[in-house]
């Protein structure tokens, strides 16, 4: 369960509320992207979802309840990285879809950071949700490993770091474009340092 600002769990609909919980989120999605962290609210939300403000706020409570529910979100997915037979490959793939994730909506980027330094729900949240696609990326390694392509002590996180990094520093920090070419570059480069024993435990 998520808590709340008042520390009172957010329910996890089902059935026909959990109609309500996608409009919602849509909608605290798109704010975010329009407005920011710091002018959104449950009002806005309520408009645009055409959900009542008094459901919002039983159910969410607040603004950071909304935000820290959005990343929640996340991990109810099945999102899972490519399988294409190489370790290069798979990386190239990786660092493709979070390049085309942050092209398409950077201004939700950015207001999901900074809401992060805003309140320690949404902080902790937006951790689990990054901690949540890393370990579910960790795939990647343990399948070249299998093949034989890297060393078997080769830490994991590290290397899915080093490959992603790259792509968050130039769309994220610099706000600066990142062709796909740059980003399959960054996935070659850790690829081949992983291949070359650098991210061993």
């Amino acid at each position: 369960m998520i808590q709340r600002d008042d520390a009172s769990p957010i329910p996890r609909p089902g059935g026909r509320t959990a109609r309500v919980r996608a409009d919602v989120l849509a909608a605290v999605e798109r704010e975010l992207a329009a407005s920011g962290y710091d002018n959104l609210t449950i009002e806005m939300v309520a408009a645009s979802s055409g959900v009542h403000r008094t459901t919002i706020y039983r159910r969410w409570g607040s603004v950071a309840g909304l935000l820290v529910d959005l990343l929640a979100s996340g991990a109810d997915d099945d999102w899972q990285p490519a399988d294409t037979g190489s370790l290069e490959a798979d990386l190239i793939r990786l660092n493709r879809e979070v390049r085309d994730a942050l092209a398409q909506q950077p201004s939700l980027t950015g207001a999901v950071i900074a809401a992060s330094f805003r309140t320690a729900e949404a902080a902790e949240a937006l951790t689990s949700f990054w901690q949540d696609r890393y370990v579910r990326s960790e795939v990647v390694v343990s399948r070249a490993i299998d093949r034989g392509e890297i060393p078997s002590d080769t830490d994991a996180q590290r290397l899915l770091i080093a490959c992603t990094a790259p792509v968050y520093h130039q769309l994220v920090l610099l706000r600066q474009p990142m062709t796909r070419a740059a980003a399959d570059r960054a996935a070659k480069d850790a690829a081949a340092a992983a291949r070359a024993g650098v991210y061993v435990r």
